[in-house]
């Protein structure tokens, strides 16, 4: 072989790396049947997420283009990048609602995290008994229907007859502020506050993942931080922590994920009006009011998309930011 030869041979081999001119391997008759029928088998859910997903979101998109009042359809209008300027530039409403969402989310979603990882830490103790019971309780409240369970919380923290002021009246011996008692949903210094433990109630899903993180970290490990003296909080702060940290993960989008869409609590206690003094007035009730009560679809489309970009720009920072803090046992990293 003469040295022409190889080196054309190399350029050859190069150019097909360089565009992608290589021979696919061939496929066999069973591999290609396994492949049918994988599609076969996941066109359910392909076939859902074009028609109730993909179709819906282009047409909001196409929406956002359009002057369409639901209350008119027939004085339907293009009129191009309006609606997104509005929602930039005209309408100060939509930062706000931008502001008071992370505002919220910057108190419920550590909260939440944490309350969830405690009662997972507990609940896999040796010390707690009765575990089996234990876990039923704490995951039961997330099957009551998020209306029914609104609705609940609006009688225990009423001001005058809730069980929480009476709580702390009767029991504790701390009066109240005012005659009427703790404002607990009327009160804009402290309605966070009253959200955050709302949403206490309904992390039960996030308790049982979390605890199943922590069953599936091996006890040699503890075992080993034993014999080397390591404390308990060393223990949960070396060992712990970084195991199920692909599980803290986990919850941490699809709590930011929830608290973008953080909707049905204040439409349920207030009718989505944004009391008190819209304090809770986020960007989901916002979209909400824009799109189904002064019924301009096409602005609505337009604060939809935009809680959709905020959304996918958290979760690419997150997903970004996951390769210095999480920690995947199988990973070559």
């Amino acid at each position: 072989m003469t040295v022409s030869t190889t080196v054309d041979r190399d350029l050859r081999g190069f150019g097909r790396r360089l565009f992608g001119r290589r021979k696919r391997p061939p496929t066999s008759s069973l591999l290609r049947y396994k492949q049918r029928w994988g599609w076969i088998f996941i066109s359910p859910w392909v076939i859902g997420f074009l028609l109730f997903y993909f179709l819906p979101m282009v047409a909001a998109l196409g929406f956002s283009l359009f002057r369409f009042n639901l209350a008119n359809p027939d004085e339907i209008a293009f009129i191009g990048a309006a609606n997104w300027r509005r929602a930039f530039v005209e309408d100060p409403e939509v930062l706000a609602s931008f502001g008071k969402t992370f505002i919220f989310a910057a108190i419920s979603l550590p909260a939440g995290m944490i309350f969830s990882l405690f009662l997972a830490l507990l609940l896999n103790s040796k010390y707690v008994k009765a575990k089996v019971l234990m876990r039923t309780m704490f995951y039961a409240p997330i099957m009551i229907p998020g209306v029914a369970a609104t609705l609940i919380w609006s009688g225990v923290l009423n001001e005058q007859t809730g069980w929480v002021n009476l709580l702390l009246q009767n029991i504790f011996g701390i009066q109240a502020v005012g005659v009427e008692g703790i404002r607990w949903l009327q009160n804009p210094s402290i309605i966070y506050y009253t959200y955050t433990m709302i949403g206490l109630w309904g992390i039960g899903n996030a308790m049982i993942i979390t605890l199943a993180g922590l069953q599936g970290v091996p006890t040699e490990l503890y075992e080993a931080a034993e014999i080397d003296g390591a404390g308990y909080f060393q223990r949960l702060y070396r060992i712990t922590i970084p195991m199920i940290s692909p599980i803290i993960f986990y919850n941490l989008i699809i709590g930011v994920i929830g608290l973008m869409q953080y909707f049905l609590v204040p439409y349920v206690l207030n009718g989505g009006d944004g009391s008190p003094q819209g304090a809770t007035r986020f960007i989901a009730v916002w979209f909400y009011r824009q799109a189904f009560s002064f019924f301009n679809m096409g602005y609505g489309a337009t604060i939809a998309w935009l809680i959709f970009l905020v959304g996918l720009i958290l979760a690419v920072v997150l997903f970004g930011s996951a390769r210095y803090w999480v920690y995947y046992a199988g990973s070559e990293d």
